[in-house]
């Protein structure tokens, strides 16, 4: 069989099976384990499959978030150790953006006892959760109330922050993928994100482990646009290395 004709069966067979090991396609195929490893590597790169520790998975497409509600409760624990991680980047005297999401919430909560820190948010848990911070002034963007999420959005969020110049810009996520970068799956969703990048000389990106490797169908900012990544210990070990290759500072907690 033909290099080209096998892949296309590996192809195939991993769409099937959704996930196979490398001893599991060599013994399919009848080939050596090395012969496979080269296979995969090649396919990745085309963007086909996704590689993992000892096989390989179908990319998984992230097409749509749950409500706020839902998310608040997934990983839970994890999310609190990535908002305390986070927030202890936070310095006296940083003016920051937070995102709006239920990671970027955990950042607030951790932050209530900072001295002279200006927070601009597009979130109004992120606000309410900050109301009572002596030290910490809050602004909020302004835009468009999305109910299920408690997040705004729109042309008036898009003018506040094309305005701003922050030291921090603390970014969440539903996909993050490290051929693709940062990614979200609503097109009306992808400006204000894109606008706070521009707006910050360093972003951090929170993200559990449900994120990372993850594809979507529009692109926020590619990995040279990120200096830190921040999840939890959970995230797949190859993913953590692709991020870390390509000059992603990641923080696993």
């Amino acid at each position: 069989m033909l290099a080209a004709e096998r892949k296309l069966k590996i192809i195939e067979y991993v769409r099937h099976h959704g996930v196979a090991s490398v001893a599991k396609l060599a013994h399919e195929f009848d080939v050596h384990e090395t012969t496979i490893r080269r296979d995969l590597a090649e396919i990745e790169q085309e963007g086909l499959l996704k590689r993992t520790h000892g096989g390989v998975i179908v990319e998984q497409l992230t097409n749509k978030e749950p409500s706020f509600t839902e998310r608040s409760h997934i990983h839970l624990e994890q999310k609190m150790l990535i908002g305390k991680k986070a927030a202890s980047l936070v310095e006296d005297g940083d003016h920051i953006i937070i995102d709006s999401g239920t990671t970027t919430l955990h950042i607030a909560k951790n932050i209530v006892q900072r001295s002279n820190v200006t927070v601009v948010t597009n979130d109004i848990n992120v606000a309410a959760e900050l109301r009572d911070a002596p030290g910490v002034k809050v602004i909020v963007t302004g835009g468009e109330l999305y109910p299920s999420s408690y997040m705004l959005n729109g042309m008036f969020t898009d003018h506040v922050l094309e305005s701003l110049h922050v030291s921090k810009a603390f970014i969440g996520t539903p996909a993050i993928h490290s051929k693709y970068g940062l990614m979200h799956p609503e097109a009306q969703l992808v400006t204000a994100k894109q606008q706070m990048i521009k707006s910050a000389q360093e972003v951090i990106v929170v993200a559990d482990e449900t994120k990372i490797g993850k594809l979507s169908l529009h692109t926020v900012a590619p990995n040279r646009a990120i200096h830190t990544l921040i999840t939890g210990k959970e995230a797949p070990s190859y993913d953590i290395k692709q991020f870390y290759d390509s000059g992603i500072n990641v923080i696993t907690v």
